[in-house]
């Protein structure tokens, strides 16, 4: 008889969820750290290459111990469209997930508040906006919960490349729900970004372990090709489409503005390149729509801006081409993060015009209103609340600047003041109702302008980027890894 038998270890629960609700054998890279970790009761930053699985970083820790004492997974997600196509994914595997947002009408919606309260749900997808809504808080106040966690964090900060007001209220939604066990997942924030989400979450630096794996993705090919005005970058588009080691799946063609992209697609249909267009002034259904015949494969090639991607988890995208300059590095990262999925060669190719840097000055000068903005804003809503009432943002709008109809300074200037209490809420009618006077903040062009430099030098790393005469992969994991140490 053989004494010497090895003694094994059963799987930890952990990798038998992973096994039997995904199908994986075993965890990839650091993920089964990181569920140990925050199933500890500790908190943690999670900084992941697009594709590389964060989700599953929040997702298992929702199956494990049992049903009826385990405690509810809540994920803050930015958009729509990316919480339902999660929560899809997941009851196709028998996870009992839902999400809340405003696609639901009012009585579903309620009934799924009733469900929150009653204990059902592993997994709830919220935006943070949900949090303004008392019947949440109230459906929230009697459900534990095991684990908030916030998705796409980068948009927690405000030098993240994705801000929302919302998004920098993680403090106050982490107290109101009783500072629960947190994890932060990106796949993009510089050490600055990772700095201000400790900050904007009130959790310190020491009691939050970063695991950082790096941004390296070997199987894509990175490329700049210079180009001159329209044909130039039609020349190369069709030149890029044709390449062999690239057929046989998807393509993104990224563009910054509507107009570009409809000029675009024009001048690719004259030239017999079939395709689709998808940008935000398209109707949601139809919008929708688009995103399904490009998940089937039922189409190859979206022309795009960046109102498309997240969400999009497609494996085969060989080609992903930005058409006209990113804004910053940040995005740009995030955009080409969706090409490879599989870990099949794919490119990633910049079609870089020095003009188009115009068009990202532009978008930052929107997106930063100075004092003299803010203060002609203050007042006419002071003085001419029923006008703005009874006609509009519109009309706001023709009476607060007349270089651009497209101007959007409008539009940011109403969302920070939301964000700090001035206004009674970021959309009409509430936008209107005045609640406290202006911050001084407000008032001071050398605070606010302290963004704007931030946001002008982020495009200029876009020109560094360009003009990087050795390893650009290398250029990305200087900007993005710093002086990191990982947990």
């Amino acid at each position: 008889m053989n004494n010497d038998l090895q003694t094994i270890e059963p799987p930890d629960e952990s990798l038998l969820a992973l096994r039997r609700y995904f199908g994986y054998e075993e965890f990839r890279g650091r993920q089964g750290d990181i569920i140990r970790h925050v199933m500890g009761g500790n908190h943690a930053m999670v900084i992941m290459p697009t594709g590389m699985g964060k989700s599953l970083c929040y997702q298992i820790p929702a199956l494990l111990g049992e049903r009826s004492e385990a405690g509810l997974v809540l994920v803050l997600s930015p958009l729509i469209a990316l919480m339902q196509d999660q929560v899809q994914s997941l009851l196709k595997r028998g996870i009992d997930a839902t999400f809340i947002n405003s696609s639901l009408d009012r009585k579903e919606r309620e009934h799924r508040y009733d469900g929150v309260a009653a204990g059902q749900y592993q997994l709830l997808y919220v935006t943070p906006e949900r949090f303004r809504k008392a019947e949440f808080l109230e459906a929230l106040s009697n459900r534990p919960l095991r684990l908030l966690a916030i998705d796409e964090a980068h948009c927690v900060s405000q030098w993240g490349h994705d801000f929302r007001p919302d998004y920098s209220r993680i403090q106050e939604i982490r107290e109101l729900i009783g500072n629960p066990v947190t994890i932060a997942l990106t796949a993009t924030a510089t050490q600055e970004c990772r700095q201000d989400i400790y900050l904007q979450m009130g959790i310190p630096e020491k009691e939050i372990a970063l695991f950082h794996q790096g941004i390296d993705r070997p199987n894509l090919s990175i490329e700049v090709a210079e180009a001159w005005g329209d044909e130039s970058k039609l020349d190369c588009i069709e030149a890029t489409l044709s390449r062999s080691e690239y057929l046989g799946g998807s393509v993104i063609i990224y563009f910054s503005l509507i107009k570009t992209l409809e000029r675009f697609s024009d001048a690719l249909f004259q030239r017999g390149v079939s395709h689709v267009c998808y940008h935000g002034d398209l109707p949601r259904r139809q919008r929708r729509q688009i995103q399904e015949q490009f998940m089937s494969g039922e189409v190859d090639i979206v022309l795009a801006t960046n109102a498309f991607g997240m969400g999009v988890d497609k494996e085969d995208i060989r080609v992903v081409i930005h058409a006209e300059t990113p804004g910053s590095i940040e995005s740009y990262y995030q955009e080409i993060g969706r090409a490879g999925r599989d870990n099949q060669p794919s490119l990633c190719q910049w079609l870089y015009d020095q003009n188009d840097l115009m068009t990202q000055m532009q978008f930052i000068e929107w997106s930063n209103p100075d004092a003299s903005f803010y203060s002609r804003l203050f007042t006419l809503m002071s003085e001419h609340e029923e006008e703005c009432r009874a006609f509009g943002m519109e009309w706001m709008n023709d009476r607060l600047q007349r270089v651009s109809r497209h101007d959007h300074r409008l539009a940011t200037a109403i969302a920070m003041l939301d964000r700090h209490g001035v206004i009674g809420g970021p959309h009409p009618p509430n936008c209107f109702e005045i609640q406290k006077s202006l911050p001084d903040d407000f008032l001071d062009d050398e605070f606010l302008s302290e963004k704007k430099q931030r946001d002008q030098q982020r495009l200029y790393g876009m020109v560094q980027f360009a003009n990087e005469s050795g390893d650009r992969k290398e250029f990305l994991n200087r900007y993005f890894l710093g002086d990191s140490v990982t947990a």
